[in-house]
């Protein structure tokens, strides 16, 4: 007899004691994920893989998905599958019969076009034309679905020992499936131009009559019936009678219109049409209503859109705050998994960032990109090229609660299980487990070097009361995802009202961290508190106009605001910058409407604590675009202003388009160049202006450093300098140069860094080995000193007397133990020995 692919797999982990539930056992390793553990893991799924509506096989398939997954699996509550059975039209024309034929996404490519599937000629895309997966597909009707829902729910239960959710799938657009419904029974439900013209589902359309019979209108669709309303009863039905445990609205649907575009709604691409707001905050509201009515209980999950809450609001009216608001019981927006596509890890980043503020509850998803069942690409293997830097960049973000808790993803989801040819490559959960652990395993546990405040709750005020910012709003995240782009370590976030809970609770949370934030709202508790915070010894980064900047924060940062320019200027600059063999270009454009208005910020006086770091000049005129004040009063602390140019605009295509950086400054770069002036200071050598820039995260966590970066060319050499010194990465060797220490690093790279040496020159190993004694955890060995102070940060529960630090010596360690000494708080807690050279190693 012959047995397939999945009948063998399964018969060999039987063997080896899979299918007796090895999830049964007890848990003896009671550090599991470092108390990390997920709340529910989704394995996304279409039907490709069941190629035989057979119930054996279908069951040899459910087995082998949890199978690959099984060391995962084992640190989650709960396992979910969610199933891109079709492309939502399932849910539209299910009648509520289960012997009624199913229209499931059998095909690669786009089956809704003007071209047949499988049509010539040749040369069409998979965009333009589909082609069926495998011949002779099997078929199914909603029966067999229900039957799959039903193998996987007991299969899962039985080889994870966990909870089985599985989850419905809405699309709004033509990609997966035949959908008789949105192309041709209804087109007045499409609004969306995302994959042409009007070619995604908008959410506040409403419908034609129709004649036809529905689960849900049994009698047909009266005319004008909101489609919320619709999807809504129809979903109620399809889930219940199926056995779904909740469902995923995808593609931004709920979120707006253009869920993938720089425009929208409110902003053509020349113009802001702030006006309209009111009414499509209502309409999206009424969506929301309309189906949770009709729909009231089952959990909704969400894909959201490409890019940015203050982006989305501003240009296409998606108010999130009221979205998370209105108690619908659903999980907010992961991140996008077009950084994938694009390589715009900038835009996922902030997207992510900006959402997660705040949030409905304390749930959220990070979901990773690791086959497309539909567009021939398995990004793990091609897009990324088996590199993590998709896991490792994303995966070092955390969020801070209004109670102080750094907070990490809930869910984890991957973008999914099988890929295009309905294939279940075990080379890819083998290949993404142990990343995916690592990075958990070393997510933060406090705030990183740099905390993003983000005004969510302004942005969704201004919106409404002041919509002459609605420029602003739009700007600010373009700004910082341009920043992100360019090397700019931000991956830590907390929005303004929960800053001021937190600073009023723990005045000193964030005193190792640069505050990173716009100018506050005039006269708002949130400036009277970083006033404060900079007063008492705090380091702050503002971004952005200070056109409506009150008196007393124009004090603060020695601003005043003159007549507003815009256009192509002069840059001078006096801030260290990366080193280049072709010189930067000192012509710099601000567009007004991109940049959040024109350039108005100048110093009010030339006093002593104050430093000009950059100017823009045009013709006589000039104005002050960074600069850094410490005044004597303040206890240490700084502050500095970067105006700020967003270097990128509007040229018809998705995304804003960057400016050529061999013809014009990018002007993101600034933020970056004056973390100099905080001690932290990432600079590079690389060719010209126009070789991408690393994206760099900076994350804490058990008291260490963890560096994780993405290099789109792997030419460029790295030089860190932070407060502490020239941190070391374990298990790397750098050379030092003036203080900095170097490394030469590949497309993707996650690394911890415990030890920081001041010392000029000299090359530096730092190599994790073993002590030899008992009870000893970690043991690392610096070689290459030269009369350097080294400061070493051990993990958070490690007391002075658990350090050993020896110099110049071996196993057993009979002599050369060193003393070492409690450092500065101000760097947080750590130990310093001084004047070493030759070898150190330090253990506990």
């Amino acid at each position: 007899m012959r047995l397939s692919i999945f009948s063998l797999a399964s018969l060999v982990f039987c063997l080896i004691g899979g299918f007796t539930s090895s999830f049964d056992t007890p848990n003896l390793d009671n550090t599991t994920l470092k108390g990390k553990p997920f709340n529910n893991i989704t394995l996304e799924l279409s039907l490709k893989p069941f190629k035989k509506n057979d119930k054996a096989y279908i069951q040899d398939v459910a087995k082998e998905l949890f199978t690959q997954w099984h060391a995962l699996l084992r640190h989650t509550d709960t396992v979910s599958v969610m199933l891109w059975t079709s492309d939502g039209s399932e849910i539209l024309d299910y009648k509520g019969s289960l012997t009624q034929p199913l229209e499931w996404a059998r095909y690669i490519g786009n089956p809704n076009t003007n071209h047949e599937v499988g049509s010539d000629p040749k040369e069409l895309s998979l965009h333009e034309r589909a082609y069926i997966y495998m011949e002779n597909p099997p078929k199914f009707t909603y029966g067999d679905l229900k039957y799959i829902i039903q193998t996987l729910k007991e299969t899962g239960r039985r080889i994870t020992g966990k909870p089985i959710l599985i989850g419905a799938t809405f699309d709004p657009g033509p990609e997966f499936a035949k959908s008789e419904f949105k192309y041709k029974k209804h087109p007045e439900i499409l609004g969306g131009n995302a994959m042409g013209h009007k070619t995604m589902v908008s959410c506040y359309a409403t419908l034609n009559a129709d004649k036809t019979p529905y689960a849900g209108f049994p009698k047909g669709i009266p005319a004008d019936t909101p489609f919320g309303t619709f999807l809504g009863r129809q979903s109620q039905h399809f889930l219940k009678d199926l056995g779904y445990d909740y469902i995923w609205l995808s593609n931004g649907f709920g979120f707006g219109v253009e869920g993938w575009s720089s425009t929208g709604a409110t902003f053509t691409g020349t113009a802001f049409q702030p006006e309209k707001l009111p009414d499509i905050k209502a309409k999206i509201t009424n969506f929301w209503n309309l189906f949770r009515k009709e729909c009231p209980h089952f959990q909704i999950q969400t894909r959201g859109t490409n890019l940015s809450t203050g982006a989305d609001l501003a240009r296409d009216g998606v108010d999130l705050q009221q979205i998370y608001g209105g108690k619908y019981n659903m999980l907010p927006p992961p991140n996008s998994p077009w950084a994938a596509l694009d390589g715009d890890f900038g835009l996922e980043m902030v997207g992510y960032m900006s959402r997660m503020a705040e949030l409905p509850d304390e749930r959220y998803l990070f979901r990773y990109y690791t086959h497309d069942p539909w567009w021939v690409n398995s990004p793990w293997l091609d897009r990324y090229g088996q590199e993590p830097h998709d896991i490792y960049l994303p995966m070092s973000v955390a969020r801070i609660n209004a109670r102080g808790e750094i907070k990490l993803p809930t869910h984890l989801n991957f973008l999914t299980a099988d890929n295009s040819y309905g294939e279940l490559p075990t080379q890819v959960p083998d290949e993404v487990t142990p990343h995916i652990l690592k990075a958990r395993y070393d997510s933060p546990t406090a705030p990183g070097p740099l905390v993003w405040v983000y005004p969510f709750e302004e942005y969704h005020r201004w919106a409404y009361t002041q919509p002459k910012r609605i420029e602003e709003i739009y700007y600010g995240d373009w700004l910082i995802r341009q920043a992100i782009n360019n090397g700019f370590p931000l991956n830590t976030v907390v929005s303004t009202r929960s800053f001021q809970k937190v600073i009023t609770t723990n005045p000193n949370f964030f005193n190792e961290s640069v505050l990173v934030s716009i100018v506050p709202e005039a006269g708002s508790t949130y400036e009277k508190q970083l006033i404060s915070f900079v007063e008492r010894g705090g380091k702050l980064l503002i971004y952005g106009p200070a056109d409506e900047a009150s008196e007393a924060f124009q004090q603060l940062l020695n601003l005043k605001n003159a007549p507003a320019l815009e256009g192509e200027f002069t840059l001078k600059s006096s801030i260290l910058t990366d080193v280049l063999d072709q010189k930067a270009p000192d012509k710099i454009m601000h567009t007004a409407l991109f940049s959040g208005g024109g350039v108005r910020s100048t110093v009010a006086s030339s006093a002593n604590d104050t430093r000009v770091l950059a100017q823009m000049t045009q013709g006589n005129h000039s104005r002050d675009v960074v600069w850094i004040r410490e005044a004597p009063n303040w206890n240490g602390g700084k502050i500095a202003y970067v105006r700020g140019t967003n270097s990128s605009k509007f040229t018809g295509g998705k995304l804003l388009t960057p400016d050529d950086p061999e013809k014009l400054f990018t002007g993101p770069l600034l933020l970056r160049y004056v973390l100099k002036e905080f001690g932290w200071d990432y600079r590079l050598d690389k060719r010209n202006p126009a070789v991408k820039n690393p994206v760099l995260t900076i994350s804490r966590s058990s008291n260490g450093f963890f560096l994780s970066g993405y290099c789109p060319n792997t030419t460029l050499t790295h030089r860190f300098k932070l407060p502490q010194g020239a941190p070391l990465l374990t298990g790397y060797e750098t050379e030092l140069e003036k203080g900095y220490s170097i490394y030469h690093l590949p497309k993707a790279w996650h690394r911890e860094s415990r030890f920081f040496v001041e010392q000029t020159d000299g090359i530096i190993s730092c190599q994790e080995m073993t002590s030899g004694i008992e009870y000893m955890k970690r043991c690392v060995r610096l070689t290459g000193l030269k009369n350097a102070t080294v400061r070493i940060y051990p993990d958070d529960n490690v007391s002075e007397k658990d350090l050993r630090v020896y110099t110049n010596t071996r196993y057993p360690w009979k002599s050369g133990s060193t003393p070492f000494k409690l450092g500065d708080p101000k760097y947080g807690k750590h130990y310093v020995v001084e004047n070493v050279s030759g070898e150190l190693v330090a253990f506990w």
